[in-house]
């Protein structure tokens, strides 16, 4: 059974203390690497950001993060669900919260540390967006469009953050210029932003892999005991029986054909390691399926 399955139906407290734990793992991410390496964030928080450099002023950050996400939280419990957006308002809570209360320290010494803030921090970051997404909440912003956006058209949820990120790094970098009227920190921001912004991206992708799919072939002489542990570890899910003849031993068998996510894709592959031994298999990604594949929604 997977972590978040067996937390909300045995333990439902414990879900919403991971929930809690992304809000402060996020928090930490902002306050000690995003911030002092002020890279430019995505979507409102981006915006957010930007505005607390150029003022310097931290608590203007978090009253513009606190407003746009109360009305990306509408927004969800609207588009996507009650549950997910009760979650989300409780992991944001937990980021406004942690934020101002979180001791101030020094985890670089000079300017010539600022990648490794940014490499760091986009994995932390990303790290407590897939945790959150996992516990079917989410640290707010692109997120929660991400969520919509994955849901409406089966993409990956960090995908949104990079086309999240345009608008917010273009106003960041207007607002990098006037603060030092030079072209010089625009670039090297912009620079450490993409960095910043792609490894968050990638970081989420690869540990909340809920709508990514993946095609699995099983050949063996028994199609309906593979059909079944297919169905058995995925029970939403069909499959397609297609007649064949074995590359080695010239005898007919059948190729059994499912799609399935990387997030279902253990269980399946488990259950026919378990009920068809003799089967042989393979999986591969895909891309490109249509709209009218059923993933079951994050909330």
């Amino acid at each position: 059974m997977k972590i978040s399955t067996w937390l909300a139906t045995r333990h439902p407290v414990l879900e919403y203390i991971g929930m809690a734990a992304a809000g402060l793992l996020y928090a930490i991410a902002l306050k000690y690497l995003v911030f002092p390496a002020k890279v430019i964030l995505t979507g409102f928080e981006g915006i957010a950001a930007a505005l607390s450099y150029f003022f310097k002023s931290p608590s203007l950050f978090l009253i513009i993060y606190g407003i746009s996400q109360a009305i990306l939280i509408v927004f969800a419990y609207k588009k996507i669900s009650r549950t997910f957006a009760i979650r989300t308002a409780l992991t944001v809570g937990m980021v406004i919260v942690a934020l101002p209360l979180l001791p101030e320290l020094k985890v670089a010494e000079s300017q010539q540390e600022r990648l490794i803030l940014v490499l760091f921090g986009g994995i932390i970051s990303g790290l407590a967006k897939a945790m959150a997404l996992r516990l079917r909440s989410s640290t707010g912003d692109e997120d929660v469009l991400g969520a919509w956006f994955a849901m409406k058209y089966l993409k990956p949820v960090g995908s949104i953050a990079v086309i999240s990120a345009a608008i917010s790094c273009v106003f960041g970098l207007v607002m990098e210029y006037f603060t030092y009227k030079q072209i010089e920190p625009v670039i090297n921001t912009l620079m450490y932003t993409s960095i910043f912004i792609f490894t968050g991206a990638e970081t989420l992708n690869n540990f909340f892999r809920k709508f990514k799919l993946v095609m699995i072939t099983a050949f063996g002489k028994q199609p309906d005991a593979i059909g079944k542990a297919i169905t058995t570890a995925a029970p939403h899910r069909t499959y397609t029986i297609q007649p064949g003849t074995g590359g080695y031993s010239s005898e007919p068998v059948h190729l059994v054909r499912t799609i399935v996510t990387h997030e279902e894709l253990p269980e399946v592959l488990d259950a026919l390691e378990r009920d068809c031994p003799e089967a042989f298999h393979f999986h591969h990604d895909i891309e490109g399926i249509s709209r009218s594949y059923y993933i079951k929604p994050i909330g």
